[in-house]
């Protein structure tokens, strides 16, 4: 059986995120926002994390990973036919080449922070939204 990785400490990962050439800056102002908020970058995608409020300083991600985009960090929403990106002012088809830079940021971010991979989410990309049913004004 497996063991469950032991999760480091904020400072641990802001020193892990640096070895393994990422790109870490304080994190834009936004409605979501904590003190001590990090945007970490690479491979065109990007995160924000935060220490968490608990005792133990680990790490709380405030935005999903996702694909930068006019500045944003793209939400992926699928249709069922095809994914798309999409941020507050902008919308776009997802190409496959988008897709395996988000999955491999992922991947690469849960290894830094020591959080568990789940099965589901390492055989690809996850959606943050899933809009299969096309008929106007249906939820």
């Amino acid at each position: 059986m497996a063991k469950r990785p032991k999760p480091r400490t904020f400072d641990e990962v802001l020193s892990v995120l640096g070895n393994e050439k990422f790109d870490v800056a304080p994190a834009q102002e936004g409605a979501n926002r904590a003190a001590g908020a990090r945007r970490v970058e690479k491979y065109g995608c990007a995160a924000e994390i935060a220490p968490s409020p608990d005792r133990d300083a680990t790490v709380r991600l405030l935005a999903r990973p996702g694909w930068v985009l006019g500045g944003e960090i793209a939400r992926l929403t699928d249709r069922g036919y095809q994914k798309f990106l999409k941020t507050s002012k902008l919308e776009i088809p997802a190409t496959a080449e988008i897709l395996r830079a988000i999955h491999h940021f992922s991947e690469e971010l849960k290894e830094a922070i020591g959080s568990l991979s789940l099965y589901n989410e390492s055989l690809g990309t996850t959606s943050d939204r899933y809009v299969y049913d096309r008929v106007a004004g249906r939820e």
